[in-house]
């Protein structure tokens, strides 16, 4: 049986809810992702954004929060809403209330939309 919008958001947010944010990239990414950071930057293909979000993960010295405070999902698009707080190794802190906004296709994630909330 195939999987809802909303089992698959579900899904892919445990496991980055979890800290397995690499796996659930690998996982529900599909090969012709697309992102769209706050500032406008496109990255696209699914090796390219892996490599990004790989090179952000490393990056990290310290998880010191991944929340999600809630998520939805309306026909092909679902929205969660997190709560993201790092130390990072250079000694800065990242401390964020993003919105992503993920379109679906064939049960894997075609775009996200990255917004400051």
């Amino acid at each position: 049986m195939e999987k809802t919008i909303q089992e698959l958001v579900d899904a892919m947010n445990a496991k980055i809810a979890e800290g397995q944010l690499v796996e659930a990239g690998d996982m529900y990414f599909a090969e012709n992702i697309k992102t769209v950071e706050y500032d406008g930057t496109v990255t696209e293909g699914k090796q390219a954004v892996m490599k990004k979000l790989t090179d952000f993960i490393d990056s990290i010295d310290q998880v010191k929060k991944i929340q999600l405070l809630r998520a939805t999902s309306n026909n092909n698009a679902s929205f969660s809403e997190y709560i993201l707080d790092f130390d990072m190794q250079d000694g800065s802190s990242i401390y964020l209330h993003e919105i992503i906004r993920s379109l679906w296709e064939n049960g894997k994630v075609i775009e996200e939309h990255y917004f400051k909330g």
